[in-house]
């Protein structure tokens, strides 16, 4: 008998059983592509004049995003069909706190905003938000000339931000982040004189072309991007598909060895987002990403084992789990060295993929900065821990909907931060079955 497809009360559970069936098969559509959201309603909000975007992802971080600009002053209406107006400029400094919930980009990205305007904001989100390093925008932000403070002397939020007077610089981070430049760029609009952030890495280039997009002065030069004082103007824009959600989909149709299929369509095609398709490619995935239409196409395939190192990490940051999973059923050993980032992500990610794969019975090992994984695994049911991390419950869901027996995955109430009614999906696109844990 064909189960049910799980209603949007699944979003919120705290642990969810999922019951394999087999290959994911379908058509589909993600939704809008959250690290796009963010920015885009950070820049209608700087910017002079009405902003309409439509296909806005509607995950709980990007609400979380929408109620911050509320409280400075700027209106927010959602329309009936899905699209949303936006009218700025920012008139005041921040009504009450912004609390970002479980959103790094959400914190990270505003604080930059805030340090450009005159006044105090306070910026704070969730257990594990308040956990993850802000010392890494906080330190440039001071350099410009804002002042920044939070526990541990701005280590951690609660950030207190008081921001005006700035004056632009030259900023190499430390870590290859396109939050930390992104937040420096938005600092930049308000600053004295230029601001322009080297990286090591190129890393996405979403808030590049945003800031073009609303008529903003950036320039980008290798891995050079300089960003000159100005206004915004308010304009159109239209959310592509996030390509990180369509990991998940494009892994569920290779974990099975032989007919899975999966077609994900209107994704992003631009620069720095389909790096983990160039990766399963050199695994062995038959996989196709027509960048004119912005289809992904996947199909069930024989993968291999690859090394995965420092510079590969900053483009597939957040499909490390998924792309993992994959490597678990792949011939041979994958090592995944120089991605020590990915310890300060919604939890250490590290650790918490490793442990995800453990509980499917793959043998793995931790390294400082990555971990060696052992390939051809025939995976089984188990239970996994998020630790609160939406791509750790979404890459353990994919997986359980392959094997044989139930998967129960606590932390599942995580995944509505970006993906709301992914078990849904699953459901339509594998047959499994999705319900409450115990």
């Amino acid at each position: 008998m064909t189960p049910a497809v799980p209603d949007s009360d699944l979003d919120a559970v705290s642990s969810l059983q999922v019951t394999g069936a087999g290959p994911a098969r379908g058509l589909l559509q993600v939704p809008g592509d959250k690290s796009i959201s963010h920015r885009a309603v950070l820049m209608a909000a700087m910017a002079h004049g009405p902003t309409v975007i439509t296909g806005l992802s509607m995950g709980q971080d990007v609400t979380h995003t929408l109620g911050a600009v509320r409280q400075f002053g700027v209106s927010v209406d959602h329309a009936g069909d899905g699209r949303v107006r936006v009218e700025g400029p920012i008139r005041h400094e921040p009504a009450d706190v912004l609390d970002h919930g479980n959103a790094g980009t959400g914190i990270r990205l505003t604080a930059g905003v805030c340090a450009g305007i005159d006044g105090v904001s306070v910026l704070t989100g969730d257990r594990f938000l308040r956990r993850r390093p802000m010392d890494r925008i906080a330190e440039p932000l001071r350099m410009m000339g804002a002042t920044v403070d939070g526990r541990e002397r701005g280590r951690l939020a609660p950030l207190v931000i008081r921001g005006g007077g700035l004056t632009g610089i030259t900023y190499s981070p430390k870590q290859a982040s396109a939050q930390v430049k992104s937040a420096l760029l938005l600092a930049g609009l308000s600053a004295a004189g230029p601001t322009t952030v080297e990286e090591v890495h190129p890393t996405r280039r979403h808030t590049e072309e945003m800031l073009a997009q609303f008529g903003g002065r950036v320039r980008v030069d290798g891995n050079r991007v300089t960003v000159e004082p100005g206004d915004l103007t308010g304009t159109e824009v239209v959310v592509p598909g996030d390509p990180s959600q369509a990991a998940f989909w494009a892994v569920a149709a290779l974990l099975a060895p032989e007919h899975g299929e999966v077609v994900v369509e209107n994704l992003y095609t631009g620069f720095g987002r389909s790096d983990f398709v160039n990766v399963l490619e050199r695994m062995g995935a038959d996989i196709d990403f027509d960048l004119t239409t912005g289809t992904l196409t996947v199909k069930a395939s024989r993968l291999r084992a690859v090394d995965l190192t420092a510079e590969d990490i900053p483009g597939i940051v957040d499909e490390v789990p998924a792309l993992a999973m994959a490597a678990a059923v792949a011939e041979g050993t994958t090592v995944i060295s120089g991605a020590g980032e990915l310890r300060a992500k919604e939890s250490d990610r590290i650790a918490s993929t490793a442990r995800l794969l453990r509980a499917f019975g793959v043998q793995v090992s931790e390294t400082e900065d990555g971990m060696v994984i052992e390939g051809g695994s025939r995976l089984r049911a188990g239970r996994v821990d998020s630790h609160g991390d939406h791509r750790i419950a979404m890459t353990a869901a994919v997986a359980a909907a392959c094997v044989e027996g139930a998967t129960v995955i606590d932390g599942w109430d995580s995944v509505a931060t970006s993906y709301p009614r992914f078990a849904a999906d699953l459901v339509r696109l594998t047959g499994a079955s999705a319900q409450p844990g115990a």
